[in-house]
């Protein structure tokens, strides 16, 4: 009989090695060396093998990483502000891990996006759902449903591409200021609510 935690060491280990080197660059084997965990844990606990640990993962850590976000985003009163500290903590986030460890869905949507349709359609739900959460969000400030949406996904579009940038060059510089241009297109639709 398998040990339940054995799964949670399993889960831990692909949520790492996927968010850091993408679907195709890890190996089961890898997952269960990380894991310490006998290869033959990751085919009880996820028959489907490699896809089907994959698919696990993003709709485990996505949804607990949209959890995150919005802990941040209401850490702070001023939405703007909070905006702009979500940011910022991001980008420190990822210079402590050696700007290994950024969003654990954006590496492996980019990848599967045109070669799984399994994960890719499990990374869109993802997205949906972050968009959904933080419209809801917005919307406490932004009557308009549309607008509210628009900042939702803008602010997912940025912080996606913020972190691709800041992997790059090594530098928590984008998201930082990223987080300051979110914070100035919520202030404008806050400015423009108040004036209809």
């Amino acid at each position: 009989m398998e040990h339940p935690d054995t799964r949670a060491r399993i889960r831990g280990a692909a949520t790492v090695l996927f968010r850091r080197h993408g679907y195709a660059a890890t190996g089961l084997k890898r997952v269960a060396t990380e894991a310490e965990a006998p290869f033959g844990s990751i085919y009880h606990f996820f028959p489907g093998g490699k896809q089907q640990l994959a698919e696990d993962m993003i709709r485990t850590s996505g949804p607990a990483y949209g959890r995150m976000v919005l802990t941040l985003l209401n850490a702070v009163p001023d939405p703007a502000e909070s905006l702009v500290h979500a940011f910022d903590a991001a980008g420190a986030d990822l210079a402590s891990t050696d700007y290994a460890d950024a969003c654990p869905i954006g590496t492996m949507a980019l990848e599967v996006a045109s070669s799984n349709e399994v994960l890719r359609t499990a990374t869109a739900e993802v997205f949906d759902e972050w968009t959904e959460s933080a419209a809801r969000w917005f919307g406490r400030w932004v009557d308009d449903p549309a607008e509210a949406r628009s900042l939702a996904r803008s602010m997912i579009m940025m912080l996606e591409g913020a972190f691709m940038l800041s992997r790059a060059a090594r530098d928590p510089e984008p998201l930082r200021v990223a987080g300051r241009s979110m914070a100035e297109l919520l202030r404008a639709a806050v400015a423009r609510n108040k004036a209809d």
